[in-house]
């Protein structure tokens, strides 16, 4: 099923007619608007069923008359994997690099730093750059959002912990600051536009995406090439921390990452999942 927040933070699925039908009755009514989605990952395995009835009767709301928001708001963590494809290493790290003749670690030495959730918008916002004189770099990545509690989980379970998945860009400022200062910026975590529950992607560690830029073709991967898999980077983290209902994890992004500037359109194209569309602008 695919997964909206919409207008005022309402829950929808997307029905078989193409609308978007509300299921925000599904959570109780006094959930705040933003933890929604945590509320409807942690009922699922009770809800999922008269979700899937109204999706099959459909008659909700043209989605083109729907403010379609980050479906998943304001998840508890929202970790991410640093250079985890090989290309990407090189070309950082490489003799035209960012950070040309640096020895650039990949997740096998950083493991993974955490995003501010603050950072992540939807497709009814924008990318906003702060400052005229930087270097803002899209990324290319896939959202894996956490099921049910996890810790310890072995990488052979490990996919059966995620609950779905959605396009994500990794919105990068350039330079010698942390990680974590760079990539947490408001507005530099686009998801969107749903969640695709995770029984509807056939091989969450064979997908094919592409990222273009005004139409150009940026970055072409496929999760097969991830140094650490999906299932690797759900085992690493819960082995040390604990992973909750609605938490995402950014896998990582491949070579052929390259500035953004205000004015641009940046699409994010996953097949089997989804497509992220996101404006750029100065903030």
């Amino acid at each position: 099923m695919k997964l909206y927040v919409f207008d005022d933070y309402r829950l929808g699925v997307e029905a078989h007619d193409q609308t978007l039908v509300d299921i925000t009755g599904l959570v109780s009514e006094h959930t705040a608007p933003k933890e929604r989605m945590n509320a409807l990952i942690e009922a699922w395995p009770e809800v999922k069923g008269e979700a899937a009835r109204r999706a099959a009767a459909g008659g909700g709301t043209p989605l083109s008359d729907a403010r379609i928001r980050a479906p998943q708001p304001q998840p508890r963590d929202l970790f991410a994997a640093p250079v985890n494809y090989h290309k990407h290493q090189a070309e950082m790290g490489g003799e035209k690099g960012v950070y040309q003749d640096r020895k650039i670690l990949t997740v096998e030495v950083r493991k993974g730093f955490l995003k501010a959730v603050t950072s992540i918008v939807g497709p009814d916002g924008a990318i906003e750059l702060p400052w005229p004189d930087r270097r803002f770099d899209h990324e290319a990545e896939i959202g894996a959002v956490i099921g049910r509690e996890a810790k310890g989980v072995l990488e052979e379970d490990a996919l059966d912990y995620v609950f779905g998945y959605t396009p994500l860009m990794d919105i990068t400022l350039r330079g010698d600051e942390d990680r974590s200062f760079r990539k947490s910026m408001d507005t530099f975590t686009p998801i969107g536009p749903y969640i695709l529950t995770a029984d509807e992607v056939e091989d969450p560690e064979d997908l094919d995406f592409w990222l273009t830029v005004n139409g150009e073709l940026r970055q072409k991967s496929n999760t097969s090439y991830l140094i650490w898999s999906i299932a690797k980077l759900i085992a690493a983290y819960s082995e040390v921390m604990t992973l909750q209902p609605g938490d995402i994890i950014a896998t990582g992004t491949p070579e052929g990452v390259g500035p953004i500037v205000p004015g641009d359109t940046v699409v994010l194209t996953i097949p089997a999942i989804g497509e992220l569309t996101m404006e750029v602008k100065a903030r």
